[in-house]
C-alpha cells in the first residue's frame, strides 16, 4: 500500500523559514519539500515548458519514488483544444524525460468550456498519447457533474485509455462566504462543482481545496479520509493534494492528512520525518 500527498507547488516563500530552511538557492527547494511530501503538482508546466536541464535538477532533488503530476502545456489542452498542438506536446515529453518513473501522470486540464459534446475528441487524443505514462484527465464543465448521460461517455472513454479522472473538491471552499483575500480570490477563479469520488483506475487522484482556516479544512477532508482508507484497504493507490487558498498552512496539512489516513489504516508506511538538510538526494 502506498499513499502520495503533497501540495500544488514547493517553493512556497511562506515556507520559508517556518518549515523549510531560509535562504535556500532555487536549485534545493524541492529537496527541503521532498523531506515533507513524496508527491507535488506540477502546475507551472501548463505556462511553459521547463528546459530539459532544469528538469535533470527535479530528478536528482528526490528519491526514486517521488512522484509529480505535470500538467500538460495550456497550448496543447486550451489553445489547441486537444487538436494540433502536437509541437507542443513533443517538446513537453522529451523536457521531462529525466524524471523517469517519478511522473505519476501527465495531468490533462481541460477547460470549462470543454463539454460533453467533445468527449470523443477527448477519447482520440488520449488514443494517440504514447503508451509509457499514465494519464489523468480533469474536466470543469458543469453537465459532467450534473448529468449522469454526459458523465457516462466521458467514464467510458477514460476506462478505455486507462486514465483516472481527477475529482478537484472545492466544496468547502464554497459552503460559506470568504474570509480573506485569498479566499476571495479563490471564490472567484476556483470551480464551483459538485465532489465526485468514484475511482477510475488502481491510482485515483484527488485534488482538495480547504479554507485558510487549519480546523475547517481539516473537518472538510473527512468524507476523502474515509474514501482513501477504503481505496488502500481495495488494493488502490492514491494521490491526494492539499490546497489552501494561500497555501500557507499546506505542506504540514498534507503531512495531517496522510497519518490521519495511517490511523485508519495501519498498515500504511509512514512518511519520512523532515529533515533540515536540504540536500539529501
Amino acid at each position: 500500500m502506498r499513499l502520495h500527498v503533497g501540495c500544488p507547488m514547493w517553493g512556497h516563500v511562506p515556507w520559508q523559514g517556518r518549515f523549510l530552511p531560509e535562504g535556500l538557492p532555487a536549485r534545493e527547494r524541492l529537496a527541503a519539500y521532498a523531506s515533507w511530501c513524496n508527491a507535488v503538482e506540477g502546475n507551472t508546466t501548463f505556462y511553459a515548458t521547463p528546459a530539459r536541464d532544469v528538469v535533470e535538477t527535479w530528478a536528482e532533488q528526490t528519491p526514486e519514488d517521488f512522484r509529480f503530476l505535470l500538467k500538460l502545456p495550456k497550448p496543447v489542452t486550451h489553445d489547441h483544444r486537444l487538436v494540433g498542438g502536437e509541437d507542443a506536446l513533443r517538446t513537453f515529453l522529451t523536457a521531462i524525460e529525466p524524471l523517469g518513473p517519478r511522473v505519476h501522470a501527465l495531468w490533462v486540464q481541460l477547460p470549462a468550456s470543454f463539454g460533453p459534446g467533445e468527449v470523443q475528441t477527448l477519447g482520440a487524443f488520449l488514443r494517440a498519447l504514447p503508451s509509457g505514462h499514465r494519464y489523468a484527465v480533469e474536466v470543469r464543465h458543469p453537465a459532467f457533474f450534473a448529468d449522469a448521460r454526459a458523465a457516462a461517455p466521458l467514464r467510458r472513454i477514460l476506462e478505455d485509455a486507462g486514465a483516472e479522472w481527477v475529482p478537484f473538491d472545492t466544496t468547502v471552499m464554497f459552503a460559506s462566504p470568504p474570509e480573506s483575500d485569498a479566499e476571495r480570490e479563490a471564490w472567484a477563479k476556483k470551480p464551483r462543482v459538485p465532489r465526485r469520488a468514484p475511482a477510475v483506475t488502481d491510482r485515483p487522484i484527488v485534488r482538495y481545496l480547504g479554507r485558510d482556516d487549519v480546523d475547517r479544512t481539516v473537518e472538510g477532508w473527512a468524507y476523502w479520509v474515509e474514501t482513501v482508507a477504503d481505496w488502500l484497504r481495495g488494493g488502490r493507490s492514491p494521490t491526494v493534494f492539499v490546497h489552501t487558498p494561500d497555501n500557507t498552512e499546506s505542506l504540514p496539512l498534507a503531512r495531517r492528512f496522510h497519518d490521519e489516513v495511517r490511523a485508519r489504516v495501519p498498515g500504511l508506511e509512514p512518511l519520512p520525518e523532515p529533515v533540515e538538510n536540504a540536500t539529501l538526494f
